[in-house]
C-alpha cells in the first residue's frame, strides 16, 4: 500500500514541486520504501511507496509505455495477472510486472469503465496528457482513502487529509456539521470531512477534472433488490465457500510474506483456516490481548492457534498503553473518534511491522455482509416486541444480546422499553435498526459549546442522511436495510478507516479483506435474510460453510464485538490511577474554552466523575473519548500542524 498526492491547476500554472514533495513527505508512513514526484506544467503527482508487488519495477508516479498517461496509485488490483494476459493478447506492451501498469493499460483500452474490471482495493489518479484530464477512482467498499479540495482554481488531492493541508492555501478549520455527524453516526456522511472545504470521494465513485470542471459519479452501488432465495440452502453455502476461497487465494498474491490477524472470532479464523487448508503458504498470525479480562479474547485465540498450528504473536495492552497511543491514533485517523478501539489495533500493526511483515489478511466485512452484529439481532427483537408493545417479557430478550454490558443487565423492563423504543413512529423510520445507537450517541451533543450549537442552528444529520438513501430502499427487507446502513456507513466511515487503513498504515502495513471481495459482497446481498440469521443465530450461512475448517468452540461461542477500555485508559481506576499529561492539558477548562467546541463546566464535571473512579456507562465513556480526541484533533491539526509534521 502507498500514499498518493497531486495538484491539477486548471489555469495551466506550473505546479510547485516543493509543495508536492511536502505533501508526500507528511505521509511517508504509508510508503517508506521509496518516493517520487512528477510535474508537467499544470499537473503534478507525488507518491510514497510501500513495495509489495514487482519490488524492483513498480516505482511511481509511473508513465505508460507511450508516455501519454501518468498514474499515482495506492492499493492492489488482485486480478492483475489475468487482466495483463488479456491486455497482452490485445497488443498492449508493458515495461514492468506491476499491477500499476495494468491499470494504465486497462484505462487505455476501456477508458473510465476500466474500474469495472478490477478486483481489489484502490485509490488512484491518472493524468491523461492528450485530453488534459484527470481521472480518479476509489474502490467499491471504501478500503482505500481519497480526499480532495479546490484551491484557487486547482484540484488538490491525497490519500490523507494532512497531505492536502500541506498546501499553503488550504484552511485548517473544523466543520461543525461534520462534528455533529460524528457525534451521531460515529462518522461523517457523503463527501463531508471534519475539515471545511476538504472532501472525501465516496466508495465506489470516480472523479474527473478537466478545464476547471469537477465531476463525480458512482460506478458501483450496493443493492438488495436481487434477494430472491431461488437457490437451495446448500447451494448458497457451497457458492459462498468457493467465492471466499478464491478471494483469499487472490489476496495472497504478493512478492513479500503475508500474515493474518487472528482475533479468536469466527471471521478471522475462517480466513486463516482457508489459507492453511487451500494454499501452501506458511502463515504467521498476530493478535491483540488485554490485561483487563472483560475485553480479552486470548483464550479463544489459543484454541484456533492450536487447531491451525500457526506461528503466532500477540501484543498485550494495558490501560496506560491505550491512553499513550491515542495521540498517534488521532494523528493518523484525522477525525474525532468515540471509542479507544483503534488504539490496540495501532499497536498491533506495530507488532506486525516489528516482525518484518508488510501485509496481513483480516476478517473485516463479514459481520456487515453476512449479518453478524448484535444490532441486527436487536432490530429483529424490537420488531418482534412491537407486535406486543406492552409486553414486559419480550424486551428482556435484549439482555441476552449484551451479556458483556453490565449496565444493560441491571436495567428494568421499563428502562429497556424507554431505550429500545418500538413505537409506530420508530417502525416507520428508514433508520429503525440504528435509532437507539444513534440517539445514544446524539445525547453527547448537549456537551457542545453555545458557539457550536449556534453555528449548527436547525441542522439535522438524520435529514441529510435520509436524502442519501438509494431509490427503492423502502422496499427492501428490514434486515437488508440494516445491513445497507452498516455496510455503507459505519464500515467505510469508521471500521475501514479509523480502525483499518489508518491504524495499519500508521506502521506501513497493508490490510487485505477477503470478505470484501466485491463478488462475495454482491453474492451475499442476494441471499435471503433467513440464511444469514437463523432465529438469533448470526452468520448461519458462514458457520455452515466453515464447519470443517475451524474449532467447534469458535462455531459455538457467542458473538463478542471487539472493544477496548475507554475512560479507564484515560484516567485509570481507583486502584491504578493514570495521569496522561496531554489529557490534563487538553481538558483543562481554560483550554476547553479556548478551543470552543465544548462546554467547559460540563466537561469538568464529567472529568471529575471519571477521575474519581465512579462507575460510568457507555454514554459517558463515549463522551470522554469523543471530547479528548476532538481536542487532540484541534491541537494537532489547527494549533500545531506545522510542528507536528
Amino acid at each position: 500500500m502507498c500514499g498518493i498526492a497531486g495538484i491539477i491547476d486548471s489555469r495551466g500554472q506550473s505546479v510547485d514541486e516543493g509543495i508536492l514533495r511536502r505533501m508526500i513527505d507528511v505521509v511517508d508512513h504509508r510508503g517508506p520504501d521509496g518516493s517520487g514526484v512528477w510535474a508537467d506544467g499544470g499537473a503534478g503527482f507525488a507518491h510514497a511507496r510501500l513495495s509489495i508487488i514487482d519490488l524492483a519495477g513498480g516505482a511511481q508516479p509511473m508513465a505508460s509505455v507511450d508516455d501519454s498517461r501518468v498514474i499515482t496509485y495506492n492499493g492492489e488490483v488482485f486480478n492483475y495477472v489475468e487482466l495483463r494476459q488479456q491486455l497482452v493478447a490485445k497488443g498492449e506492451r508493458f515495461n514492468t510486472r506491476s499491477d500499476t501498469e495494468v491499470i494504465l493499460s486497462q484505462y487505455a483500452v476501456k477508458g473510465d469503465r476500466c474500474v469495472e474490471d478490477f478486483n481489489g482495493q484502490w485509490a488512484f489518479a491518472i493524468w491523461d496528457k492528450r485530453r488534459r484530464r484527470l481521472f480518479a477512482s476509489r474502490d467499491r467498499m471504501g478500503i482505500r482513502p481519497f480526499y480532495y479540495a479546490m484551491v484557487d482554481g486547482a484540484l488538490v488531492f491525497g490519500s490523507e487529509i494532512k497531505s492536502i493541508l500541506m498546501h499553503p492555501r488550504v484552511r485548517r478549520e473544523i466543520d461543525v456539521q461534520a462534528l455533529d455527524q460524528i457525534f451521531t453516526f460515529w462518522h461523517t456522511i457523503g463527501t463531508r470531512t471534519i475539515f471545511k472545504d476538504i472532501y472525501e470521494l465516496p466508495p465506489g465513485y470516480c472523479l474527473s477534472y478537466a478545464e476547471g470542471k469537477l465531476e463525480t459519479w458512482p460506478y458501483w452501488q450496493l443493492q438488495y433488490d436481487g434477494v430472491d432465495g431461488q437457490m437451495s440452502d446448500d447451494d448458497y453455502v457451497g457458492q459462498l465457500r468457493e467465492l471466499l476461497i478464491d478471494a483469499t487465494r487472490l489476496r495472497l498474491r504478493s512478492d513479500v510474506p503475508v500474515g493474518a490477524y487472528l482475533s479468536g472470532g469466527l471471521d478471522s479464523s475462517v480466513i486463516t483456516a482457508m489459507v492453511k487448508r487451500f494454499t501452501d503458504t506458511p502463515l504467521k498470525t498476530f493478535s491483540v490481548a488485554f490485561e483487563d479480562g472483560e475485553f480479552d479474547e486470548s483464550a479463544y485465540q489459543q484454541d484456533v492457534i492450536r487447531h491451525l498450528e500457526t506461528d503466532h504473536h500477540e501484543t498485550r495492552c494495558s490501560y496506560a498503553d491505550i491512553g499513550e497511543s491515542l495521540p498517534d491514533v488521532v494523528w493518523h485517523a484525522e477525525k474525532p473518534i468515540l471509542r479507544t478501539a483503534p488504539a490496540p489495533l495501532f499497536r498491533l500493526s506495530g507488532l506486525v511491522r516489528e516482525h518484518g511483515y508488510k501485509v496481513v489478511l483480516t476478517g473485516e466485512g463479514s459481520d456487515e455482509i453476512l449479518g453478524g452484529y448484535d444490532i441486527f439481532k436487536e432490530a429483529k427483537i424490537r420488531r418482534f416486541w412491537s407486535r406486543q408493545p406492552e409486553s414486559r417479557l419480550r424486551p428482556l430478550l435484549l439482555k441476552k444480546l449484551y451479556p458483556y454490558m453490565k449496565n444493560i443487565q441491571s436495567q428494568s423492563p421499563a428502562y429497556l422499553q424507554a431505550f429500545f423504543h418500538v413505537g409506530p413512529q420508530d417502525l416507520a423510520s428508514p433508520f429503525f435498526s440504528h435509532l437507539p445507537r444513534w440517539e445514544l450517541t446524539g445525547r453527547l451533543k448537549v456537551l457542545f459549546s453555545d458557539e457550536v450549537k449556534a453555528a449548527l442552528g436547525d441542522y439535522d444529520a438524520l435529514t441529510e442522511a435520509s436524502a442519501m438513501l438509494p431509490q427503492g430502499f423502502g422496499r427492501w427487507h428490514p434486515f437488508c436495510q440494516a445491513q445497507y446502513l452498516e455496510t455503507t456507513g459505519l464500515m467505510p466511515g469508521y471500521l475501514l478507516s479509523s480502525q483499518g487503513d489508518r491504524m495499519l498504515m500508521g506502521h506501513s502495513v497493508e490490510g487485505r479483506f477477503p470478505f470484501l471481495d466485491h463478488r462475495v459482497v454482491a453474492f451475499a446481498a442476494t441471499m435471503p435474510p433467513r440464511l444469514k440469521m437463523r432465529g438469533l443465530d448470526e452468520k448461519h450461512v458462514l458457520k455452515r460453510a466453515a464447519a470443517d475448517l475451524v474449532p467447534a468452540s469458535v462455531l459455538r461461542r457467542p458473538k463478542q464485538p471487539y472493544r477496548a477500555p475507554d475512560a479507564a485508559s484515560l484516567f485509570g481506576t481507583v486502584d491504578r490511577p493514570i495521569q496522561h499529561e496531554y489529557v490534563q492539558e487538553l481538558l483543562d477548562p481554560r483550554r476547553i474554552e479556548q478551543d470552543g467546541l465544548f462546554q467547559a463546566a460540563a466537561v469538568e464535571k464529567l472529568v471529575r466523575k471519571a477521575a474519581s473512579g465512579r462507575a460510568i456507562g457507555v454514554k459517558d465513556n463515549m463522551a470522554l473519548v469523543g471530547i479528548v480526541t476532538a481536542q487532540l484533533l484541534v491541537d494537532q491539526f489547527v494549533h500545531r500542524f506545522g510542528r507536528r509534521c
